[in-house]
């Protein structure tokens, strides 16, 4: 099985990703975690990147999609099938895709979108804190650590990212409605969208998604 995830930030693209790995058995690659990597590292790519990152707009897509082929091409977990979080983002990088992965036989099976409101986006995000130490993600509400600031994992300590602010969310969800949007309709156009409500809460949107793949619906 060849996935998409598609949909706005904060959408639970991650959590989904994290279950649907595990029970279907592909490979999980996610764009944010190559970034981070490319961040934390210092490296050319991450510098370039990081003005994009932190402003809530899009990394320019010659960059991630040469990210994404090397991924795709390099590990031999791929050919057992594979789960994109978090590309393509624009329809160009769609198309892009589609045309490394004709070279490698490897088409896309499904684009699952996931749909949130506005209220929902800002809830999750503005409450969203993260491990500096090992990257655990936390809910200030929903899943918070058991002593304030502190990892329970590792230690470290928990900050909100520079991105998870009410004004850079809302740019962020401009920059998907104007960017992002656009490519419900192209994968529609190839018959391979489903969709799933994602204001639901974690475990409904889970096994609504685990339904589509199952073939329930």
């Amino acid at each position: 099985m060849r996935i998409v995830l598609l949909g706005p930030p904060g959408a639970g693209k991650g959590t989904l990703a994290g279950v649907l790995k595990d029970t279907l058995g592909v490979l999980h690659v996610s764009t944010g975690d190559i970034l981070r990597e490319e961040l934390k590292a210092n490296t050319p790519l991450g510098q370039e990147a990081k003005k994009f990152i932190e402003s809530g707009g899009l990394v320019p897509d010659e960059v991630v999609t040469k990210l994404i082929k090397n991924k795709l091409t390099n590990d031999s977990r791929a050919k057992d099938g594979f789960m994109l979080d978090g590309y393509p983002r624009t329809v160009n990088q769609a198309k892009d895709l589609d045309n490394i992965l004709d070279k490698l036989g490897m088409p896309i099976d499904c684009a699952l979108y996931m749909e949130a409101t506005l209220g929902t986006i800002l809830a999750r995000l503005t409450g969203r804190r993260v491990c500096r130490g090992c990257g655990k993600i936390y809910h200030i509400v929903n899943m918070p650590s058991k002593k304030d600031g502190v990892c329970d994992s590792c230690g470290g300590e928990i900050y909100q990212r520079a991105d998870d602010n009410e004004e850079t969310i809302k740019n962020r969800m401009k920059v998907y409605t104007d960017s992002t949007a656009p490519i419900i309709s192209f994968y529609e156009g190839q018959n391979k969208l489903k969709k799933v409500n994602a204001d639901k809460d974690s475990q409904e949107v889970k096994e609504d998604a685990l339904n589509i793949f199952n073939g329930s619906r």
